[in-house]
């Protein structure tokens, strides 16, 4: 029988609290993904070290140990993943981690967001990499799997979790999504998105972000732009997809072909914007 992983999601980050000595509050945040299990523990700046992560995720799991961290403040990593180490834990850096970032948000107060992380403005897509056209498109939601589950695919991410039936969507809910026609450079860009770690793809105004367009999120922070246009009906059909974003709990797809046969595709993401956008 299968045995489902164990995953906590974790965090290790610097609060806006000193103890008696005046000296920074650190503290260690762990929780499972329903929030039945919730840990948390601090320490003085010091102290702020792998060995002492160690034993705290040696307390917490009281000897059952989890299979995997979930981890998505880039500064945490490091630290965790030296600890988890030595317990024969993997650690994933990733953006979701719903169950963490709403008890984070909980300890949110003015002037000290726990949420609140560094991030650097969108880069341009590298020009060997750019596919020669692209379009919005949709898919009800009932016919998602469906439509690409038997497809020989080379480079695919569609995590169960991220089903519209897993979502309680009804099955004619649209789901948007973007797809590429690459041409010769279809493999190479799907190899460059696969190592990216896309999160979510969405269009920004112009007056909202300099750049424009659509903007790819992907890994922990980074940020690409995959197109920029100025075209009044373009911007139009760029709304509209923003908008059944939101209809579809932010649910939505980008698609890479060598062409517009629809005979053959190359990658595919199934998508959902986060929480830290």
């Amino acid at each position: 029988m299968f045995n489902e992983l164990t995953i906590w999601q974790a965090d290790f980050y610097k609060t806006s609290a000193t103890d008696e000595g005046g000296q920074t509050l650190w503290q260690l945040l762990l929780c499972d993904r329903g929030c039945e299990f919730i840990y948390r523990a601090t320490c003085s700046q010091p102290q702020a070290t792998s060995a002492w992560l160690e034993s705290q995720l040696q307390q917490a799991a009281a000897g059952i140990l989890p299979d995997r961290l979930q981890v998505f403040r880039p500064q945490a990593v490091g630290l965790l993943s030296a600890a988890a180490e030595k317990l024969g834990l993997v650690v994933e850096p990733t953006r979701r981690t719903a169950a963490l970032k709403r008890e984070l948000q909980k300890q949110a107060i003015a002037g000290f967001d726990p949420l609140q992380l560094d991030r650097p403005p969108p880069q341009a897509l590298p020009d060997r990499l750019w596919g020669e056209q692209w379009r919005f498109a949709t898919l009800p939601a009932g016919d998602w799997v469906e439509a690409f589950r038997d497809r020989p695919i080379p480079i695919q991410d569609l995590p169960p979790s991220l089903f519209p039936v897993e979502l309680g969507l009804a099955s004619t809910t649209p789901i948007p999504g973007i797809i590429i026609y690459g041409g010769r450079r279809s493999m190479p860009l799907a190899r460059w998105l696969q190592d990216a770690q896309p999160v979510s793809l969405s269009y920004m105004a112009a007056e909202v972000e300099q750049s424009g367009g659509l903007i790819l999120e992907a890994g922990l922070v980074d940020r690409w732009i995959l197109a920029t246009f100025d075209d009044p009906e373009i911007e139009k059909a760029a709304q509209l997809y923003n908008q059944r974003k939101k209809a579809s709990q932010g649910l939505h797809f980008l698609l890479i072909q060598p062409d517009d046969s629809d005979i053959t595709h190359t990658g595919i993401w199934l998508l959902q914007d986060t929480e830290s956008e």
